[in-house]
């Protein structure tokens, strides 16, 4: 088993004074303490509520089976990438990657397949042979990412830069990428083909960012795709190994990770944050203070009312609403991947080509069909599973769920929620289990350990209010609102994660650097890709 991150509060005293205090442990609170403490040799306290460090990185064992709760799978990280680089540099190189193979992603819509394999030529080929007469589509479709990806660096570095430089060049920054942001997917994909099978198989990664085709900014759209064109990858030893690889980098300058610590309020004084108090009152101060608890739990939690800069992100609120929640069944089989003949591709499973309105169905018909269903084989991809666990193999089962669905439970407590609450699980879990085996039929009735998340768990173990996954959700508003940078309007005081830049690991880890570069007042991401050619 992994290796536990960090030191439990309930037993824990400081030790001299921090000189900078990170509320949360994911990727982008980890990151963003990492590079301080590297680049600065800053002294960093991160405090992480759960008693598990790394946010959605981080794994949990059950039943002597493992599964990952955020970390599917990660994109480019081959050598020589920038993402790699960053990877390595928050944590010295620490970190082993197992390719997941050709076929990265495997789409299914009304029982018909189609793959997605790596390699930017290779999957342009690929789609041609499906679809032999939308090649100008197809082509038309590569030079739009191709186009919102080349605007990305410009927009995402104008959000590190000091304030009078943003004022002056910002609007320049930012222009070529909003071109494509402040469209939506089907907007693009309407305007390149009357295809509906084509236009639903470019959108199967759409469970990747939680928004269907009619409300999503393509240039999310365009990341994502872009981000696993040329193919997946695992960390070997399960996604647990990020947060165990980037701790002794904190830890190295006198920083520390302490877990079941909650933070209450951020503390403010002369109008600026001077540390935080936690929930059974203990003051701990430092001369810098950074979020990595997403937007909305920064305001309505840790900001008190009146605090400069709140009212800026309050409204940020009021335009970027937050993301889908999920459920997710997590099974353990007594048989390993190669007996049961388990492939490292992922599945994105569909009912059809009308993926708005499937969406549409299902939110105001939960017995509608499930708008998708993603299932990912996590044993298969990690190449160090069957060391940890011999003769067994796990999977996972994701859905999109309505938190409304589950709101009147919100005062009840994780695994006492009562029957009802139990037989609305058996049932998704039973739905579930039913595209499992219809899609992958050599696993039927060798189930042997099955559980179920829901968007309690989330709000339970990560602390969004809502049980959302992705931050904020990225529709084109989304990227117009100024506030998601790092600086705030409070000194001492910045942001980190995901909704700095986009969501999911790579997007958290991005923020976290972007949000490291704002405090240096240096250009991290240029620095670290130089070194590393």
């Amino acid at each position: 088993m992994n290796g536990k991150v960090g030191e439990l509060y309930r037993k824990w005293q400081p030790e001299g004074a921090y000189d900078a205090i990170v509320i949360g442990s994911g990727i982008g609170g980890l990151s963003v303490a990492a590079l301080l403490a590297k680049h600065d040799g800053r002294r960093v306290l991160v405090l992480e509520r759960h008693t598990t460090a790394g946010g959605f990185t981080h794994t949990f064992s059950r039943k002597g089976y493992e599964w990952d709760v955020g970390l599917h799978y990660i994109g480019q990280v081959g050598r020589g990438s920038m993402l790699r680089s960053l990877f390595d540099e928050v944590t010295n190189g620490a970190l082993e990657w197992a390719p997941m193979g050709e076929v990265y992603d495997t789409v299914v819509i009304g029982g018909e397949r189609w793959e997605y394999v790596a390699g930017r030529e290779a999957w342009r080929a690929r789609m041609l042979g499906y679809f032999p007469d939308e090649k100008e589509a197809i082509d038309g479709y590569l030079d739009r990412v191709r186009e919102a990806i080349g605007g990305s660096q410009g927009f995402f570095a104008e959000k590190a830069v000091p304030a009078p430089v943003a004022l002056l060049a910002g609007p320049w920054m930012r222009r070529r990428f909003l071109r494509h942001a402040d469209r939506t997917v089907g907007e693009v994909l309407d305007g390149l083909t009357d295809n509906p099978t084509l236009k639903a198989v470019l959108c199967a990664q759409l469970g990747d960012y939680g928004l269907p085709p009619a409300r999503a900014s393509f240039a999310i759209h365009a990341m994502v795709f872009n981000h696993y064109l040329g193919g997946g990858a695992y960390p070997v030893g399960g996604s647990a190994r990020i947060a165990e690889a980037v701790a002794p980098l904190i830890e190295a300058t006198g920083g520390q990770i302490v877990i079941g610590a909650e933070v209450s309020t951020v503390l403010v004084e002369g109008g600026r944050a001077v540390g935080v108090r936690m929930a059974d009152d203990r003051e701990l101060h430092a001369e810098l203070v950074i979020s990595d608890a997403g937007v909305p739990n920064t305001v309505f939690r840790l900001l008190p009312e009146g605090t400069p800069g709140r009212g800026a992100l309050l409204a940020t609120l009021e335009h970027a609403e937050r993301s889908a929640s999920h459920i997710c069944l997590y099974a353990g089989l007594e048989h390993t991947d190669s007996e049961l003949g388990l492939d490292r591709s992922n599945l994105w499973v569909y009912p059809s080509t009308d993926q708005d309105g499937d969406f549409e169905r299902y939110l105001a018909d939960p017995e509608a069909p499930l708008p998708l269903v993603f299932i990912s084989f996590p044993s298969a991809k990690d190449p160090d599973f069957a060391r940890r666990y011999p003769g067994k193999a796990t999977i996972e089962i994701v859905s999109m769920a309505s938190y409304d669905r589950f709101r009147g439970w919100e005062g009840t407590n994780w695994m006492k929620r009562g029957e009802d609450y139990e037989a609305l699980k058996d049932e998704l879990s039973r739905r579930l289990i039913e595209v499992l085996e219809r899609e992958v039929p050599q696993v039927k009735g060798k189930i042997a350990y099955h559980e179920l998340s829901t968007p309690l768990s989330t709000r339970h173990f990560a602390d969004y209010a809502e049980g959302e996954i992705y931050g904020l959700e990225h529709t084109p508003a989304r990227f117009r609102e100024r506030a998601l940078r790092p600086r705030t309007g409070l000194k001492g005081f910045y942001l980190t994660g995901q909704d700095v830049c986009t969501a999911g690991i790579a997007g958290a880890l991005f923020g976290g650097t972007v949000a490291a570069s704002a405090i240096l007042g240096k250009n991290l991401l240029g620095e670290i890709s130089r070194r590393n050619g």
